[in-house]
């Protein structure tokens, strides 16, 4: 995505409007309170925000232009999905819009909050929050041992299951697991029927969320009493799924949980 240079010189934003979850806990994390115009709903909610505390009280808004319009921008941040038709009105509306993409990988994360940083004047926050990020990420690494792993599948509702390229894929890789999920016949689309995990079960099955957080059809996989029956360490835990929805480094906590995970497998007798 091309930025519009800005001279180096230029104040920093005042009146910040972020439009998307995964940028909301970006400038939470890098500008003061003071300079947040608005980010959106989620950015307060524990169920979908890593860090909800940061965003907790600040005005909220929708994609609407004319709500956000209201709130007086001088920077727009808007992810890569946005609707072309909100960004473009805001832009014919003379307000700054800049649309940045979303992070699938750690690299990307990093690009990610440079660039949102570049935009807001918080560079040195950025880089400090990347080398915290950078550190517990070697710590981790160091930590895990040699190959080959165990194995272990981040398991979600409607049979979903975390793949090669996801920022679950790669946490589970930087803790020392082998993701299971490479090598079961999953379907183009990610799923994995209960029936062939239970088949073949790994060595730590881990849920994106709790049995009894979607009290709707696509939760019944977590729910399914034969998972309670499964043995011995591969009894599931719950990864927390706020922190590896969105790239940022909020991620590292989700390593770290992981890291946990697989120390307590090795001091598990063997199955």
């Amino acid at each position: 995505v091309l930025l519009l240079a800005h001279p180096a010189t230029a104040e920093p934003p005042r009146r910040i409007v972020s439009l998307n979850l995964c940028t909301d806990q970006i400038v939470t994390a890098l500008v003061p309170r003071a300079r947040i115009a608005a980010v959106t709903a989620l950015a307060a909610d524990a169920a979908v925000s890593a860090d909800p505390v940061s965003a907790t009280g600040l005005p909220v808004v929708s994609a609407n232009a004319e709500e956000i319009v209201a709130r007086d921008p001088d920077l727009v941040i808007a992810a890569e999905y946005a609707s072309p038709a909100t960004v473009d009105l805001l832009r014919r509306l003379g307000r700054r819009v800049e649309v940045v993409p979303l992070a699938a990988d750690f690299a990307g994360m990093r690009r990610l909050v440079r660039q949102v940083a570049a935009l807001v004047g918080g560079e040195p926050e950025g880089e400090l929050w990347l080398a915290d990020f950078d550190r517990r990420l070697a710590a981790a690494e160091a930590a895990r041992g040699p190959a080959p792993w165990p194995g272990a599948i981040v398991y979600q509702v409607n049979n979903f299951a975390a793949g090669r390229g996801s920022l679950a894929d790669q946490a589970l890789t930087a803790a020392g697991w082998r993701n299971r999920a490479h090598d079961l016949a999953a379907a183009s689309n990610g799923q994995i029927a209960l029936e062939t995990i239970l088949a073949d079960p790994p060595d730590q099955l881990i849920l994106a969320s709790e049995p009894s957080t979607y009290r709707t059809v696509v939760g019944d996989n977590l729910r399914h009493p034969a998972i309670a029956r499964l043995p011995g360490a591969a009894k599931p835990f719950v990864l927390d799924w706020p922190l590896w929805l969105c790239g940022t480094p909020h991620v590292i906590r989700a390593v770290e949980q992981l890291a946990v995970a697989r120390a307590r497998l090795a001091r598990a007798p063997a199955r």
